[in-house]
């Protein structure tokens, strides 16, 4: 199993309500690819609610091998739902493991 964490903050020129919003398209862009990417076991956008973190937003997922993140990773819904991300966040930080 391989566990891919994404995390970011979303742009300074955002409120609150925008990065709230932008949270849940995340969520509604990013979620649906499981169902897409054969071996993907779980994928969850989470938006931060306590003050202790340092990121807003992050990308929980969680794949049966190697191989089916890489699909995941150049499948045209993951690509596209990308654009989107990139245009509200910034600081990208990622760690991916195998378990």
């Amino acid at each position: 199993m391989v566990k891919h964490i994404v995390l970011w903050n979303f742009i300074d020129s955002m409120d609150d309500a925008q990065k709230e919003a932008a949270a849940s398209r995340m969520a509604s862009l990013l979620e649906p690819i499981k169902e897409l990417v054969p071996g993907a076991v779980d994928i969850k956008v989470v938006r931060n609610e306590l003050s202790s973190s340092n990121r807003d937003v992050a990308l929980i997922s969680t794949f049966e091998t190697v191989e089916a993140l890489n699909t995941y990773q150049k499948h045209p819904a993951h690509v596209e739902a990308g654009k989107y991300v990139r245009s509200v966040t910034c600081n990208r930080a990622c760690l991916d493991y195998e378990f």
